[in-house]
């Protein structure tokens, strides 16, 4: 294994269980918005690709921030980020861009980093006021 290689994959938020389910939930993303319209590409699918994105990188940018505090920013802009996800997923059944097999699917890996990033942030804010 290159020198290189060794090091990215040693990096901290790798080890982050909320960062491998948001880096997962982003690869969903990608391969379920490569079949919404092409006239998307520019609107609702850019729009969903970049949430999901963000969520995983507010986790990776939150990792090496200095101070729990700073951490604990960088967490909450991850949720906001997952949040209008949410939207963009909800939007995207109604207008039938989604159907009801791929949207429980991607729902439930919002589920999951939702759960772990709100988990990350108390045990952070628990570990803040101890």
């Amino acid at each position: 294994m290159s020198s290189v290689k060794k090091m990215v994959e040693n990096k901290g938020y790798k080890k982050l269980k909320v960062w491998q389910e948001a880096h997962e939930f982003v690869l969903m993303i990608y391969e379920f918005t490569k079949r919404f319209p092409k006239e998307e590409v520019f609107s609702l699918t850019n729009q969903l690709r970049r949430a999901a994105v963000s969520v995983a990188a507010n986790i990776v940018e939150g990792q090496v921030k200095n101070s729990r505090k700073s951490f604990i920013q960088a967490l909450n802009i991850a949720n906001g980020s997952l949040v209008e996800a949410e939207y963009y997923l909800e939007l995207a059944r109604e207008l039938k861009f989604l159907d009801t097999k791929g949207f429980d699917k991607l729902d439930r890996q919002r589920v999951i980093v939702g759960n772990l990033l709100n988990g990350l942030i108390k045990s952070l804010k628990d570990r803040c006021e101890a």
